[in-house]
C-alpha cells in the first residue's frame, strides 16, 4: 500500500513504528551484555509499540483494509512470474535423435 492511500494518522502511525524498532535495533547488544536502555525505557517502548498497531488495526478495520499484508519495503518488491511446462514437452521425441 502506498502512502498516498493512507490517512495523515496512518503516516504518523508507520513513521513512530519505524522510528522506535530503529532505535530497539540500533541499541540491540549481544546475548549477556548490559543493555543501554534501562528497563523501564524497553517496557515504555514495547508499550508504545502495542498501541501503535492497536490504532493501525482500528484504522485498517474502520477502512475495510486487511491487516494480514506483509509490509514491502522500497528495494523489496519482486515480481511473481511463474511459467507452467508441461512434463510432456521435456520428453525427448525418439525421431529427433
Amino acid at each position: 500500500m502506498s502512502s498516498h492511500e493512507l490517512s495523515k494518522e496512518e503516516e504518523i502511525l508507520r513513521a513512530v513504528k519505524m522510528t522506535l524498532t530503529g532505535v530497539i535495533k540500533d541499541t540491540a547488544t549481544s546475548p549477556g551484555m548490559k543493555h543501554p536502555l534501562t528497563d523501564r525505557t524497553i517496557d515504555d517502548l514495547r508499550h508504545c509499540l502495542v498501541l501503535v498497531s492497536a490504532r493501525e488495526r482500528e484504522l485498517a478495520e474502520t477502512a475495510g483494509r486487511s491487516m494480514d499484508m506483509r509490509p514491502q519495503m522500497p528495494g523489496d518488491v519482486k515480481q511473481k512470474s511463474e511459467v507452467v511446462v508441461s512434463l510432456d514437452s521435456l520428453r525427448r521425441n525418439p525421431k529427433d535423435e
